[in-house]
Formats: C-alpha cells, structure tokens, sequence
C-alpha cells in the first residue's frame, strides 16, 4: 500500500522541481572560432570572468574515479592549479579515491559555473606528484586544511560524532602548534588532459561545445607553449 504522507511529499518534490529556471540571466558569447588552439589559456580565462562573474566557489569542481568493480564514484572538491601539466588535486592517498586512482589511474573533472552558463570537462591519467610537492601542498594551505589533514582516516567508517571532535580538537592544536607538520599521506595529483570541453549554455538551447582532442603522440604541454598541432579541435552538438 502506498503511503499517503509519502505521495504527497513526493509530489511537493516535483512541484518544487519543475518551478526551477535555469539561466534566467544575459549569458556570455563565446565564439569557437576565436578560441585559442590549445585549452589551457581558455580555462584561464574563463576561470578569471566566472570570479569577475560573481560565481560562488569557483575553484570547485567534481572529480569522477572508477573503483575496483568498474564502478564509478564521484564527489566535489577544490583545483589547486590548472598549468602546462595539467589539473592539479590533492587528497590522502588512503582515501576511497586515493585508492581508487592506485588502481585505476584516470579520471575526468567537471567544472559548472552557472553564473555564466558554463562547463569545462576534463578527462586524463591521473599522474601522482613527488613528496616534496605533495608537503608544500598542504603547508601552502590554511591552518583549518593542515588540521584536517592530521585527522586523517578519510572515508573510513565514524563510529560517533564524539570520536570525531575528539580529533579534530587535536589536530587543531597540532596544526597552530606545528605548522609544518607533515602528513605522510597527503597527495598532490596531476589529471594529464586527453580531452577538454568548453560549453557555452545558450538561453534558446544552440548551447556550444567545443572539444579539444590531444593527438595520439604527442607530448604532455597543454599551454600558449604548446605545438599547435598538438590539440585537434572539433564541435559538438549540444
């Protein structure tokens, strides 16, 4: 039998869902034409008019790893750099997407700036960072992202709320006490582009998609120093 309280909250659901709008705002142009031969200078500027937008948490973006069943995960977390390299994280090497990039070494990357109408997509091997790039990582941060490295254990099970104060309260005073201190998990990652797509959100939906496709044999620059030949670029449709 159906519950009656449980229709009725599923039908507010909807209600609520199909009231929403997207993009009720002047959305940017973007000119593919115009749009430089290698994705690097472009993510730059898009990310530079997505701040000057007013966009909330810019540097956010979601990351999609794949575990040890073929199964895909995904959550959102923080770029710390986009350079000729590639797209730089950082996590524990410990954690469920730690592992599951041990394993299966790729992943995409999605950013949505709405206040703009825009996506970026990225898709590459995952390369792993030395030590000494993953320690200066995380001393580069906040006291607060120090402390919450020192906690530790990530995507372990939590036995009680208290447990976790308990750390946390510890690893505070560890971070304002030892600043440089080290955490032997930390892990910066580097997400080596093989395709990066730039989309344009358009109000009449003639949204556009530019894909730009590293050639097989070529080398990792992804940058203005890039050879041009190096990136092939294509348009899709929306």
């Amino acid at each position: 039998m159906t519950d009656p309280s449980a229709s009725a909250a599923h039908r507010a659901f909807l209600d609520l869902l199909h009231t929403q709008r997207v993009w009720d705002i002047e959305l940017p142009a973007f000119d593919p034409a115009a749009a430089p031969r290698a994705p690097l200078p472009l993510f730059h500027a898009w990310f530079a008019e997505a701040v000057a937008a007013g966009q909330a948490e810019p540097h956010t973006m979601t990351l999609a790893t794949v575990d040890a069943e073929g199964l895909p995960d995904v959550r959102t977390l923080m770029v710390h750099d986009a350079d000729e390299r590639g797209w730089h994280f950082a996590t524990h090497a410990t954690s469920a997407k730690g592992r599951e990039l041990a394993a299966r070494p790729y992943a995409a990357l999605g950013f949505y700036w709405p206040a703009q109408g825009r996506q970026v997509r990225v898709r590459g091997p995952v390369t792993v960072c030395s030590p000494a790039e993953s320690g200066a990582d995380l001393h580069a941060r906040s006291t607060g992202a120090l402390a919450s490295a020192l906690v530790g254990r990530q995507s372990e099970v939590l036995g009680s709320a208290e447990e976790l104060d308990r750390a946390s309260d510890a690893a505070w005073r560890r971070a304002q006490e030892e600043p440089e201190a080290e955490v032997a998990s930390w892990t910066r990652y580097v997400v080596e582009p093989r395709e990066v797509e730039f989309f344009q959100g358009d109000a009449r939906r003639r949204h556009v998609r530019l894909r730009y496709r590293r050639e097989a044999g070529t080398g990792a620059a992804i940058g203005a120093g890039a050879r041009t030949e190096a990136w092939e670029r294509e348009l899709l449709w929306p």
